[in-house]
């Protein structure tokens, strides 16, 4: 992990994906000096989340997905966006709750807990049938989160019956996306044969 977070970018998705996360770091400072300090607290909320596709050295495209998706669900937040757009909230939900099930199945897939990436030998079905429930159960933490926030911090945090029934609903879709991207692509970034393997093929090309 360390390895990775670490490397060089080399594609220019890698290049635009760090330069989303740069922009989210400069993000926290603006809304820390021109916004209030609760939209301060949300644009640094996004930046683990920025970070963990570094981390888990996923490819450029998929990077690049999870750091815009993450910074517009952060930002709509801090623009209001999601009173002012009709139906915006429900877009996002579907889009975010997708990408960080993606996220989550990876993570459960490094630590052993279940295996649910084709990078990793799952077979088709299991993230069929797993990514969605994954994402409702992200989808309900987020609702309680929203609750949480309504009731010990701001009462214009809009939450509703409704509002959360659909929001779980789109997750769930967007858990369904998840399902198929898992177990039809290839999400690990391919590991470079320039190491330490070509440099010995060098070497022995020009040796005795």
């Amino acid at each position: 992990m360390k390895e990775d977070f670490l490397r060089p970018p080399r594609s220019r998705a890698e290049w635009s994906a760090d330069s989303l996360r740069v922009l989210g770091i400069v993000g926290v400072g603006v809304a820390l000096i021109w916004l209030a300090p609760t939209d301060a607290g949300i644009a640094a909320l996004a930046l683990p989340a920025l970070m963990l596709p570094r981390v888990l050295g996923l490819r450029g495209w998929f990077d690049l997905a999870v750091c815009a998706t993450v910074l517009v669900a952060a930002w709509s937040n801090i623009f209001d966006l999601y009173r002012t757009i009709p139906g915006w909230d429900l877009v996002v939900h579907l889009i975010c709750t997708g990408i960080l099930t993606i996220v989550a199945a990876l993570i459960l897939t490094r630590a052993e807990v279940v295996t649910m990436t084709r990078d990793h030998g799952a077979r088709p079905r299991t993230p069929l049938v797993l990514a969605p429930l994954l994402a409702l159960a992200l989808s309900a933490m987020w609702e309680m989160v929203e609750w949480l926030g309504w009731a010990y911090l701001s009462d214009e945090i809009f939450v509703t019956y409704q509002d959360t029934i659909g929001d779980m609903v789109f997750g769930g879709l967007g858990g369904i996306a998840a399902g198929v991207i898992l177990a039809t692509s290839s999400l690990r970034r391919p590991r470079s044969t320039d190491g330490v393997g070509g440099s010995a093929n060098r070497s022995r090309a020009g040796g005795t």
